[in-house]
């Protein structure tokens, strides 16, 4: 069976899902949500995503995220396999974790759209769904691992990845307006309860749990003229290595360039200097922390040779750097902190081309 094709896009927002390996458990305690947590962050910092919303059940997670870069394939890659091994690691475990391929459903971000109030409440609603919560005796806020607590906490009290403004924005609430967005999202809940309120927000749903997109005829016809511009070929090509390369030679690149005017170098002086320089070690190791860029890659560019040069020069600077590197890396610092990823919007550019790739435990609601 031929695999789904992934639709990649600057500022393409997903719906994402993944499940655990045979209906077992990602997340066995609070130390491993955390440590997803952790590491959807790091993820954040290196593709530049912003996440939406968000939920943690026993067995299973959905993001609501928006990729600035089109580097979805990326960006997820990178975030399975690296929980992955943590997991495997605390655990004392080995092989896969996730179940097959994760799903990603496009969302027409528009605020002017009702589509992300429907996939937020879905998110958000997960804990309540599958009775972890006691409807009307308990607030769906008291389920810890979800964005929702967040959403009605101060903003800097919120994870820095995490942006619920586009959300609100689509209830008509301001970004400060978090009784507002309790009143509404508790309301749901307690619908629920009801036969014909959960007939009714089931019908909402049908979209985001079974169909490849969430918006109107308008965004499907967007979608599908964009996919039939895209040859068979690279099709093929784009399931891996276009996420890649979209991320690496501009992100990357834009990075780069900062961090050179930051040291003050150009790219002249990364060919003078020796392999092993300071500047070099300390760029491979910004780079490597803010993109999804290979070592190869690092070493190719910066002119450091073998990439096991790169790795031990990332690794000493992260964990043991000398005051040369430390002063280095102030430098690099003021140059900004996170990704060159910046654009936003909800849809796929206009005239341009999307990048294609494409046990009922407690806690296993969808």
């Amino acid at each position: 069976m031929a695999r789904p094709l992934r639709v990649q896009y600057p500022g393409a927002v997903y719906h994402l899902m993944a499940r655990g390996d045979h209906g077992q458990a990602v997340f066995k305690d609070d130390f491993d949500c955390n440590l997803f947590l952790q590491t959807l962050g790091e993820a954040c910092e290196k593709t530049g995503w912003r996440v939406y919303a968000y939920v943690l059940m026993a067995n299973h997670y959905h993001l609501l995220a928006q990729t600035p870069e089109p580097n979805l394939v990326a960006g997820m890659k990178w975030l399975q396999g690296v929980y992955t091994q943590r997991y495997n690691a605390r655990h004392g475990l080995h092989g896969h974790l996730f179940q097959g391929r994760y799903k990603s459903v496009l969302v027409d971000g528009r605020r002017d759209e009702n589509h992300l109030q429907v996939v937020s409440t879905y998110i958000h609603l997960n804990p309540a769904r599958a009775r972890l919560i006691r409807i009307g005796e308990q607030p769906l806020k008291a389920y810890r691992w979800s964005s929702y607590p967040a959403y009605l906490s101060r903003p800097s009290q919120r994870p820095w990845w995490l942006s619920p403004e586009p959300v609100l924005e689509s209830l008509h609430l301001g970004p400060r307006d978090t009784r507002g967005y309790e009143a509404y999202l508790e309301g749901r809940t307690l619908e629920l309860a009801t036969q014909a309120g959960r007939r009714n927000l089931e019908a909402q749903w049908h979209a985001v749990r079974r169909g490849w997109y969430v918006g109107g005829e308008s965004f499907r016809k967007t979608l599908e003229e964009h996919l039939d511009q895209t040859s068979p070929a690279s099709r093929r090509d784009s399931q891996s290595g276009a996420a890649r390369e979209a991320h690496d030679d501009a992100a990357a690149l834009r990075l780069l360039q900062r961090g050179l005017a930051a040291l003050e170098l150009d790219a002249a002086d990364l060919a003078a200097l020796p392999k092993n320089a300071p500047q070099k070690q300390v760029l491979a190791c910004w780079l490597r922390q803010r993109t999804t860029v290979s070592l190869r890659w690092l070493g190719e560019r910066l002119h450091m040779g073998h990439f096991t040069r790169v790795s031990q020069a990332v690794s000493q600077v992260r964990h043991r750097p000398n005051p040369v590197q430390q002063r280095l890396h102030n430098q690099l610092a003021q140059a900004g902190e996170g990704s060159a990823a910046t654009p936003q919007g909800g849809g796929p550019p206009a005239g341009g081309k999307a990048v294609k790739s494409q046990p009922k435990a407690k806690g296993a609601g969808e």
